[in-house]
């Protein structure tokens, strides 16, 4: 059996484009793992840059975890797509969470830093589908598919 007809079969059992518990899987990796270390850089603000800096590559580190999970443990054939969306998603919507508490409280968006860590978490999801595309091809499967 080639490519195509694995492919074909997994299409076949799951006819719609997006496999929503692989979305939901990733996206709570995200929110679980990065997003704290997006609210203690928030909270601490600190003047130190390296602190920042350290914040900043925990915080992209585990979206690249969070949107390889959702590549991994997809059964739709579409590892890369799964994790653009658990990545660029979970980032928007937390995003959209900052900018709100930021309008309340009258201070300053920095819609620069915004969409500059946009284009960080969508390299992070490219890097993350890799991954989770290649844990498939090497075959490795979920607990949950064993």
């Amino acid at each position: 059996m080639n490519d195509d007809d694995h492919v074909a079969r997994i299409e076949g059992i799951l006819p719609h484009r997006w496999d929503l518990d692989a979305l939901r899987s990733g996206a709570a990796v995200c929110a679980t793992l990065a997003v704290p270390f997006r609210i203690v850089a928030a909270i601490v603000d600190s003047d130190s840059g390296g602190l920042n800096a350290l914040f900043f590559v925990l915080f992209v580190a585990f979206f690249v975890v969070g949107a390889g999970c959702a590549a991994w443990v997809q059964r739709t054939g579409t590892p890369l797509s799964h994790a653009l969306v658990t990545a660029i998603g979970t980032y928007a919507f937390v995003e959209i969470v900052f900018v709100a508490i930021r309008l309340v409280r009258g201070t300053q968006i920095p819609w620069f830093s915004i969409f500059f860590t946009l284009s960080v978490i969508s390299a992070a999801g490219v890097i993350g589908g890799f991954l989770g595309s290649r844990l498939q091809a090497q075959g490795f499967v979920p607990s949950s598919r064993r």
